[in-house]
């Protein structure tokens, strides 16, 4: 499939693509070399970050760890950004970065984008942020999205992609009567109790959930990636203990597609949930308006019962959450009643601060524009020339990192990190994979602090978004820094 307006122009290999990350997670890890680390550590960001260091020691003193969210952990200290502009991030010391963060996702037409800030401005001076009643850009927005994306009749707003999770799950058990939900292992849905669960690589069940009693699961379970045999499974056994209310995937694959999916598979868990009774839910925090402006269910071409929308739909500000889905599934989030009238259970949903004025106006103006600038496609062009030239880079220095992107959501991927999972059959195996994980993670800090000091912020050293304020150029200078970080990369240990 040509580009057409989405962000991929030809769908990876996910089979192959998976069978470079089994190999690499059983080879010795390469990093950057201890000591071109510490030169790191000493050159760049004890003399060139200093005031971020003290900032954030400072800031310890009042913030749990200095800092309010994981985004914003960087090897050796976090790094205090003062300016964000285009495909640029300025710190508290006048650095100076490329932006592959895109604050996680949602800048797709780049960071502080003039068009939406002047909107934002606007209605800062003649209304303010909030108001508690309704504005007309509640409704501009929730009509924006519903003409883009096929799949949503109607949209309700909503504070976060983890308050969406949660009230999807709600819709799905009163529209189909059932109790259970299942997710994609390894995917990230938020961090609700019940959907803590199976997270950043499969198997986990709650072991990544700390202060989560492990009754909450009882009707939380997860299936492998790419495995309908295992969703079917799963399903099936599920009809013994209350049934499947919902099948929650992420349409690119576990945390945004860090382990990829076939097609084949993506339109097999529509095919099963529907099979069993349940909803599917399309969780599109990452890729919506990013893969597309109807999303990677667009791309795909799969039409499931409820979307998960966060992010982008304000437009890279606060109250960045929203579900939206069929006529006769939303109808449990309105007044009680569906579209013929017949009265109908309301889901228990609040968010005092949902569908502020200035989170509408500002989802409303950027989807807009990343209409009119056609940004998906722009952005999926700039991924996969960054995608290429790294792919040559690694091959240049004979490094075993496996390169690969879904249009403009980018994977550098140097350590496996994320491709192990567990196996509750074995459990004598566990202690080692935690152990294993845990030394992998922390040299996706390490090169990710190398990248930095280069000039590059990524996501966990691994991941790579790119926007729409990217030109070619742009991403041959960002090459050309991550040239300089490759050819001090090795095999670590003996």
């Amino acid at each position: 499939m040509a580009y057409n307006g989405f962000a991929i122009d030809e769908y990876l290999d996910a089979a192959a693509v998976t069978k470079q990350l089994d190999e690499l997670k059983k080879k010795p890890i390469y990093s950057i070399k201890p000591e071109k680390l510490k030169e790191y550590e000493e050159e760049y960001f004890e003399k060139k970050c200093s005031k971020s260091k003290e900032m954030i020691a400072e800031a310890k003193n009042y913030i749990p760890g200095g800092i309010q969210h994981n985004l914003a952990f960087n090897h050796p200290f976090p790094i205090v950004i003062t300016k964000a502009e285009g495909n640029k991030l300025y710190d508290i010391d006048g650095n100076w970065y490329y932006d592959l963060l895109q604050a996680g996702g949602p800048t797709i037409l780049g960071s502080n984008d003039p068009v939406v800030k002047e909107a934002v401005v606007d209605l800062l001076n003649t209304c303010g942020p909030s108001t508690g009643l309704f504005h007309e850009y509640e409704y501009k927005l929730a009509k924006k999205i519903s003409e883009c994306v096929p799949s949503v009749d109607k949209f309700r707003m909503l504070g976060s992609g983890t308050e969406a999770c949660m009230c999807a799950l709600r819709v799905a058990r009163l529209k189909t009567g059932n109790k259970n939900v299942l997710k994609m292992g390894g995917a990230y849905h938020g961090w609700s109790d019940q959907m803590a669960y199976g997270m950043r690589i499969p198997g986990t069940k709650g072991l990544q959930s700390p202060g989560v009693p492990n009754f909450v699961f009882k009707h939380t379970d997860e299936f492998f990636p790419n495995d309908l045999e295992d969703l079917e499974r799963k399903l099936k056994k599920n009809q013994l203990i209350g049934g499947t209310a919902a099948v929650y995937i992420e349409p690119i694959g576990p945390e945004s597609g860090t382990r990829p999916v076939s097609k084949e598979f993506v339109l097999g868990c529509q095919e099963l949930a529907h099979k069993y009774g349940a909803l599917l839910v399309c969780d599109e925090v990452v890729s919506g308006f990013r893969i597309g402006l109807s999303g990677a269910q667009g791309y795909y071409g799969i039409d499931p019962d409820l979307t998960i929308f966060g992010k982008i739909i304000a437009g890279g500000y606060p109250g960045a959450g929203g579900i939206g889905g069929h006529e006769d599934c939303m109808a449990y989030l309105g007044a009680g009643l569906d579209a013929g009238g017949k009265k109908v259970t309301k889901a228990m949903c609040g968010g005092t601060m949902a569908a502020t004025p200035i989170s509408c106006v500002a989802g409303y103006t950027a989807i807009c524009e990343i209409e009119k600038r056609n940004a998906c496609e722009v952005a999926g062009r700039m991924g996969d020339r960054l995608t290429k030239g790294l792919q040559e880079l690694v091959k240049k220095y004979e490094l075993p990192f496996v390169v690969f992107n879904q249009g403009s959501v980018c994977h550098l991927d140097n350590a496996g990190t994320m491709h192990f999972e567990i196996d509750w059959m074995k459990p004598w195996l566990i202690p080692g994979v935690l152990s294993e994980t845990s030394k992998r993670k922390t040299e996706m800090q390490h090169i990710g602090a190398a990248y930095m000091a280069e000039g590059i912020v990524t996501l966990a050293g691994s991941r790579l978004y790119t926007s729409a304020a990217y030109t070619e150029q742009d991403i041959d200078d960002v090459l050309k820094r991550f040239d300089r970080v490759f050819a001090n990369c090795g095999k670590l240990g003996k």
